[in-house]
């Protein structure tokens, strides 16, 4: 009798789907709970949109155009961090990983790309309309999400689901409206609309919260983060490697470069000293804790972009002062290292001076603008002695600790 072909088939080669689940919340305490390939693929793809507002950033600041250049890069950056945000904290509570949760996210993905396309719109002309649509491609494909989740919930998790997705339905309905006014009505309008994005999620979790993970979360902002600042680190390096080859003048880029280096390089250790996931216990301390690093990431971007501006200037290619190119650098690195201290940092540190040293840095970052040309790399050297003082002042409070030896 001849044998089926098909039976026959290598069963190696079979490719097997995850399969549709019915969407119910994860357990807070689930051990192991780390970041999925999908949530890695979802920030570098996040990131293609930080990197273009902070380059739009950089090409206003040395033109000289502060307003529009701040104005454009704090609504675009409002838009990618919310929604990023926004997922979040819904795969820490829901993620089921089938198919159509996967194709959610990838259509989220999609709206970012578009987001990303409408950012040099956005700068160069107040243009909203491409920007506008993906925000709400993105957020649209969240209200999916939450119904599903109404679907497989029942009594106040079913309501707290519903609400998100009511609640974000109505501000994207808001938006697109929005780009039917006339343009001097937005300045007043969007505002409003930003503020209703905010009142979502304490409205929906008034009663009760999503079942998030404490330790998936920390690690789900501690990468993005990461994702970011290596972004800085690719802007400050194409920006570096441009004007040499325009200019030919690595020594005169020496300063800003090293300079650019310790900022980026303290950054990291300064977030990464100590884990937090367990001073998130609670939805009040979550929420100031996830809100407040719309100021992390924000000013973690804004380094990089001002980087580009501090080797336009040292190359004579920026139309401001060395002293107002240096100020887009120290600016927004004391702004990171103020906020990282008291959103993050000052939770598990001990001691008068070790609660100090960050806000003291900060102030010292901001003297080092008066140093112009040289001031990033003052700068930087600012910052490389605050994380050895802080490696010194913790290396002390752990042997006063440990008390004598037995």
């Amino acid at each position: 009798m001849a044998s089926d072909p098909a039976a026959a088939a290598p069963r190696a080669h079979r490719v097997d789907l995850p399969p549709v689940r019915r969407m119910v919340p994860r357990d807070r305490d689930e051990p192991h709970r780390v970041a999925t390939p999908l949530e890695l693929f979802f920030d570098l793809c996040f990131v293609v949109a930080v990197g273009q507002a902070g380059r739009e950033l950089a090409h206003s600041l040395a033109a000289g155009h502060y307003g529009e250049g701040l104005r454009g890069y704090v609504l675009a950056f409002f838009a990618i961090w919310w929604a990023w945000m926004n997922f979040t904290w819904f795969a820490s509570a829901y993620d089921c990983d089938d198919v159509p949760y996967r194709v959610t996210t990838l259509v989220q993905i999609a709206g970012v790309l578009i987001l990303a396309a409408g950012v040099p719109r956005l700068f160069a002309t107040q243009d909203l309309t491409l920007a506008i649509v993906g925000y709400v491609v993105m957020r649209l494909a969240m209200v999916t999400q939450w119904l599903r989740a109404a679907a497989g919930e029942q009594g106040e998790a079913r309501r707290v689901a519903v609400r998100y997705a009511v609640g974000i339905t109505v501000c994207q309905i808001g938006w697109v409206v929005m780009l039917f006014l006339p343009h001097g009505a937005r300045p007043y309008v969007i505002p409003i609309g930003v503020l209703c994005e905010l009142a979502v999620p304490v409205i929906a979790e008034l009663r009760m919260r999503t079942s998030w993970h404490p330790h998936h979360i920390s690690e789900r902002y501690g990468l993005f983060t990461l994702i970011v600042l290596g972004e800085t680190v690719a802007a400050a390096t194409v920006a570096v490697q441009s004007a040499v080859d325009e200019h030919e003048e690595l020594g005169s880029l020496v300063p800003v470069a090293v300079g650019g280096l310790l900022i980026c390089f303290a950054a990291w250790w300064i977030y990464f000293a100590r884990p937090v996931h367990e001073h998130l216990r609670s939805n009040r301390q979550a929420f100031a804790w996830g809100y407040g690093h719309y100021l992390v990431f924000g000013s973690a971007a804004a380094i990089g972009a001002g980087l580009e501006v501090a080797v336009e200037s040292t190359v004579h290619k920026a139309e401001i002062s060395g002293t107002a190119a240096t100020a887009t650098v120290t600016v927004p690195t004391a702004l990171y290292l103020v906020t990282v201290w008291f959103l993050h940092s000052r939770h598990t540190k001990r001691g008068a001076l070790a609660q100090a040293l960050a806000p003291a840095g900060a102030a010292l970052v901001l003297a080092c603008t008066a140093f112009g040309g040289s001031g990033v790399l003052a700068a930087g050297l600012v910052c490389a002695l605050m994380v050895t003082a802080g490696v010194l002042v913790h290396g002390r409070e752990s042997r006063a600790g440990a008390g004598p030896m037995p």
